[in-house]
């Protein structure tokens, strides 16, 4: 048995490896966001794993799986491209077509999912308060910014249309 298959033992002294092979502590800001935005992922699978609504599984499922990318660009990957935040538009845009423009804002739980998804766009938000300090010292490009930062908003707008349709459905929420 392979003591590497989970565990490296590498980090033993509070550094990783970036996928270039650099050496970075822990706590570095490029750490902190690729490990925020994986926070974020996990919450959108919360949200996609309670949802009963295909069409909305299917984008949540997009959004997981462009996290994965793009964390391991912010991680120095040579082989990855930069995120394409027009994803993000072309969901957001979606979801404005089906509910409509009228923005509101909202206190979340009104479902399971739509709980699962605030959760999800905070932690969004996180990460892009760790990005703008890379951003200004243009430790990650512009489109990586823009990416990070259009993602709550996709998240949110995936939130509204959930709601939406559990309001459309009869189901009451808390008062």
């Amino acid at each position: 048995m392979t003591d590497k298959w989970i565990t490296t033992k590498k980090g033993d002294s509070g550094e990783t490896s970036l996928c270039n092979g650099q050496r970075v502590p822990k706590d570095s800001p490029r750490v902190e966001l690729y490990g925020t935005l994986d926070e974020c992922q996990a919450h959108l699978g919360m949200a996609r794993a309670t949802c009963d609504f295909s069409e909305i599984c299917k984008n949540i499922c997009t959004l997981e799986q462009d996290l994965g990318p793009v964390m391991g660009y912010i991680a120095l990957c040579p082989e990855l491209e930069a995120p394409q935040v027009e994803k993000l538009e072309n969901i957001i845009e979606k979801v404005r077509v089906k509910t409509g423009e009228t923005f509101r804002f909202i206190r979340p739980g009104d479902s399971v999912p739509g709980a699962a998804l605030h959760a999800a766009r905070t932690v969004a938000r996180r990460a892009e308060r760790l990005a703008v300090s890379l951003y200004r010292e243009k430790e990650i490009d512009t489109e990586t910014y823009r990416y990070i930062n259009r993602l709550s908003d996709a998240i949110y707008a995936i939130s509204l249309w959930t709601d939406h349709l559990f309001r459309a459905g009869n189901v009451t929420p808390c008062e």
